[in-house]
């Protein structure tokens, strides 16, 4: 079972008015916004994985993950980056702009239920955004996880995502941190190619594993196969399907994955559910 759901309880169609507090450029592409409510109230409370939509107003609204502490509820932290006219609307905006927030959505990261175990998470590019907020929880209740292995994958040195936080987490929480890119630099020592070669180097105990994988599809797809090799089961490994959703609550239909709605019975789904359909082309 996956954890229980932090809800809205307010209309789950109407946006709420943020204020972005602070704009902090990631990589050339990628900015994260902090943004909290305007009337000053607390942000709602989430669970690790679930997103909001964010809207700009006069362009449109998109589902970004929630990748800050679910701990802090003064403000809330979206990594996104410029790839269409909604996000490269976001990417635009400055300190003290406002913006429209629905959510959170969505059914979150396994957090409870990897108490005890250990712990893989496997992320590619900014896929290590929906995966921030669980970091964080990890952290935070060190002591009731076993080992924890972070795999981080990006195209080159320069498109590593929180690349100082992630130094920070290795020196701080007892966390094997390994990246690997697909280009590296002439500065680069570290390890070059996809991230599924970090997956043979990672420690953990197969038989109480949990497994979290974000980033491409054909990237989680190979990964989840290659910690099948390592005798991880499928339902032990969960992967985030953000694809294509537009109201977050299953009524438009636009993210409906055969059987499943992404935004309802996702974003986070155990490979189990999904793997055949991870096959499927044109799905």
């Amino acid at each position: 079972m996956l954890e229980a759901v932090a809800k809205i309880s307010h209309d789950p169609m109407l946006p709420q008015l943020y204020r972005v507090q602070h704009v902090r450029h990631e990589i050339a592409d990628t900015i994260t916004l902090e943004l909290a409510p305007e009337d000053g109230s607390d942000t709602p409370p989430f669970s690790c994985g679930q997103f909001n939509m964010l809207y700009v107003f006069g362009v449109g609204e998109i589902p970004i993950s929630i990748s800050s502490d679910p701990r802090k509820r003064k403000s809330l932290l979206h990594t996104t980056r410029a790839v269409g006219m909604v996000s490269r609307a976001i990417c635009a905006l400055k300190t003290g702009d406002t913006i429209g927030v629905r959510g959170p959505f969505g059914k979150p990261w396994p957090v409870t239920q990897a108490i005890s175990k250990d712990v893989v998470i496997v992320a590619g590019g900014i896929g290590l955004a929906p995966l921030r907020s669980t970091v964080y929880m990890l952290a935070a209740q060190r002591e009731q996880y076993g080992k924890i292995a972070l795999l981080y994958g990006a195209r080159t040195p320069r498109d590593i995502l929180y690349a100082k936080e992630l130094e920070q987490w290795r020196a701080r929480f007892e966390m094997e941190i390994a990246i690997t890119v697909d280009h590296a630099t002439s500065a680069w020592h570290g390890s070059v190619g996809v991230v599924t070669r970090l997956i043979p180097r990672a420690t953990f105990e197969p038989t109480n594993t949990i497994a979290m994988l974000c980033g491409p599809e054909i990237m989680m797809r190979f990964t989840a196969a290659e910690l099948e090799k390592r005798e991880i089961g499928a339902e032990h490994i969960f992967l985030s399907m953000e694809r294509n959703m537009k109201c977050a609550l299953g009524f438009c239909g636009h993210c409906q994955y055969l059987p499943y709605f992404v935004c309802k019975d996702g974003p986070v789904f155990q490979y189990s559910q999904v793997r055949d359909l991870l096959f499927k082309r044109e799905i």
